[in-house]
């Protein structure tokens, strides 16, 4: 086994890797930009080397400075993990040419699948089923548009480089195929530095269901069986299981030994995907799955595939790239219950899942409850940099309903102040009919995105515990002293206190009444709810309200208050009363960045009359592209931004000249 190997990598696969190393007694290099200087996969690792700016670019892309870091180290073989290098051809003969290995597979597999045109000429030639489509070199706009109209609508643009949704773009109506063209062209261009795609018919009902493959130096390839990542959004998986639920045995059988063959006809060594997409119009069927691609990497989320086999993946990879056999044969493989993965993101659902950033002022993750891989902690900053990923959230069951129910359970014991989170979301899908039931297909995000994400507001009883904590009113006893235990009494009447809170951009006031032995009235809106805390331990409340006793979870942090309750967060900030009001009249005429990103596009100039809905910018977040468009009706005053330029959230980009009063 290697004595010492480095991690090209960071976040969570760093720290997954260096976990199996550790108890491998593999000792573990860690590398880090500026912006991760205090990581935790630093933290975690034997040593840790700079590589450079925040940039990707000046830093995990860096092929020269990580061999470099490999020798005056020591490192004998590079874990890639997933992104950044871990599927460039140049960077594993570089590393051969320096006599370090290259935990992966071949320069030459790597490039037969790289690209996903030559890849399905590849499988089809194999005798893999692929997806009918123009995969072929001519990348003019009007021939492309002439095979999408043989194909037949809805069609799909694919970056032939891509990945992670990335270069992706659906067109139903052949007068929206020109510019959707040209958006995947762009996000191709930016994240892979290649602009061209492919077009593949589009299937109206289609499951997403992958197959783990391994192979080893002797010419050995076994698959561990299929994972099921139809729950996505925007091409970009969001819950992952294994097995597939309703997986007929003859349609499991058939495309394990299709995946073997696609990995064998390119030799391949080490850890892949083969990804497929099943038509499930009718059903799952052996004869209705086609292969998309391949992914000759370690997945996200192989911990599901880990959890149903018994084995782990990161220890099979330094194995097989040590020169050693496959651990065990096909034949010793078996399926033991289900498993599911969610992925924990700082994003809001809300707002269309734009990608957050922030500090991790309060972070709890259900650990007792499941198996979480994170490289974060509290009090680390997810910033605009990288992938706002916090962490992934995996659980285990003897049976796909036992295994849901603890997934559930683990989101709704997930807490997270100082970014906003998909976790009500993720909560949402587990509780949603069809998803419960297995019916599901890659639109079920898409259908029912409205309901998923929808909130039922504040309860009632959250904003009075809001307005309690800001009153300095729940906090534990801080002794026997009777005086001591009578929070916010007065002698011979009620004590009145009022709370003022910024709660989603409005500001509220509760007025308290101390009733005496740590009971409160809370008047809210138009009710008065009457509230006994019985118990606080380590930020847990426990309370009575009119015979239900309850708990919720809460953390403050100062000038922020964050309530979990039911399964939710709740975040709140104490009013700062010397400041003077938002100035909301004027929203309608901004455009404001709605996250931190790259102006690529800008259509918009000063004295242009627009439409309300008109697109005026095209701001690149997360390598992804998101459409701004004019707020109204009217003429552009002012543009404060140009194409190039890095913007902050909240950045205002431009504003409409006002309406004057006696205008039409």
């Amino acid at each position: 086994m290697f004595r010492k190997i480095l991690i090209a990598n960071r976040g969570e696969i760093a720290c997954r890797v260096i976990k199996t190393a550790r108890r491998l007694g593999v000792r573990t290099v860690a590398v880090y930009s500026d912006a991760d200087a205090g990581a935790q996969h630093v933290a975690m690792a034997d040593e840790a080397w700079r590589l450079g700016p925040a940039p990707v670019a000046e830093s995990y892309l860096k092929a020269e400075r990580i061999i470099e870091i490999c020798r005056q180290s020591g490192a004998e073989a590079v874990h890639p993990g997933y992104g950044f290098l871990s599927e460039n051809p140049d960077f594993v003969e570089a590393l051969e040419a320096a006599g370090i290995a290259f935990i992966g597979p071949s320069a030459s597999a790597i490039r037969a699948m790289g690209l996903k045109d030559a890849a399905k000429a590849l499988m089809e030639k194999a005798g893999v089923p692929v997806v009918p489509g123009y995969h072929g070199d001519n990348q003019d706009a009007g021939f492309l548009q002439e095979r999408a109209d043989e194909i037949g609508y809805p069609v799909l643009i694919k970056a032939r480089a891509g990945g992670g949704g990335k270069g992706m773009r659906r067109v139903d109506r052949r007068e929206d195929f020109r510019a959707a063209l040209e958006g995947a062209q762009r996000e191709g261009a930016a994240s892979f530095g290649d602009p061209r795609v492919l077009i593949e018919k589009y299937l109206t009902k289609p499951r997403h269901i992958e197959i783990q493959v391994f192979g080893d130096s002797q010419g050995n390839v076994v698959h561990l069986f299929e994972r099921d990542c139809s729950l996505q959004r925007r091409h970009q998986k969001v819950i992952e299981e294994a097995p597939a639920p309703g997986m007929p045995e003859e349609m499991r059988a058939a495309m394990g030994a299709a995946a073997v063959k696609a990995a064998q006809a390119i030799g391949y060594c080490g850890a892949g995907t083969i990804e497929f997409i099943a038509d499930v119009s009718e059903g799952l069927s052996q004869d209705r799955f086609y292969f998309m691609e391949m992914n000759t990497r370690l997945q996200v989320e192989h911990p599901v595939t880990e959890y149903i086999t018994g084995q782990d993946l990161v220890e099979w990879q330094l194995k097989v790239a040590n020169g050693e056999p496959l651990p065990l044969t096909q034949d010793q493989l078996a399926i033991h219950g289900w498993a599911f993965e969610a992925r924990l993101y700082a994003e809001d659902a809300e707002r269309g899942f734009l990608p957050a950033t922030g500090t991790l002022t309060h972070l709890r993750l259900p650990e007792d409850m499941a198996r979480v891989d994170s490289g974060v902690r509290q009090g680390d900053t997810i910033t605009p940099w990288y992938d706002p990923m916090i962490a992934k959230i995996i659980v285990h069951g003897p049976d796909r309903k036992t295994a849901l129910a603890r997934l559930l359970a683990a989101l709704e014991a997930t807490e997270v102040a100082g970014s906003v989170t998909n976790a009500a979301f993720l909560a949402a899908l587990c509780r949603h009919e069809g998803f419960a039931a297995g019916d599901v297909d890659t639109g079920l995000i898409g259908r029912d995105q409205e309901a998923l994400t929808a909130r039922s507001g504040t309860p009632p009883v959250v904003l009075a515990l809001a307005a309690l904590t800001s009153l300095g009113l729940t906090r534990p006893a801080a002794g026997q002293d009777p005086w001591e235990r009578l929070s916010g009494w007065r002698a011979w009447s009620a004590a009145r206190q009022f709370a003022v809170l910024d709660h989603k951009g409005t500001r509220l006031e509760v007025e308290v009444h101390s009733l005496g032995r740590s009971r409160f009235a809370a008047h809210v809106a138009d009710s008065v709810l009457e509230i006994e805390i019985t118990h606080v331990e380590d930020g847990t409340i426990r309370f009575d309200m009119g015979g239900h006793r309850d708990k919720a979870r809460i953390a403050d942090m100062g000038a922020a208050i964050s309530v979990f309750h039911g399964g939710e967060a709740f975040e709140f900030t104490r009013a700062d009363m010397l400041s003077g009001e938002d100035e909301g009249d004027a929203a309608g005429d901004r455009l404001i960045a709605p996250m931190p990103g790259l102006v690529k596009v800008l259509t918009a100039t000063k004295g242009q009359a627009v439409t309300r809905g008109e697109p005026l910018l095209i701001l690149e977040a997360m390598k992804m592209e998101h459409t701004l468009t004019a707020p109204r009706d009217g003429v552009i005053g002012d543009v404060f931004v140009s194409e190039g330029e890095q913007v902050t959230d909240g950045t205002l980009l431009l504003a409409l000249a006002q309406e004057s009063a006696d205008a039409a």
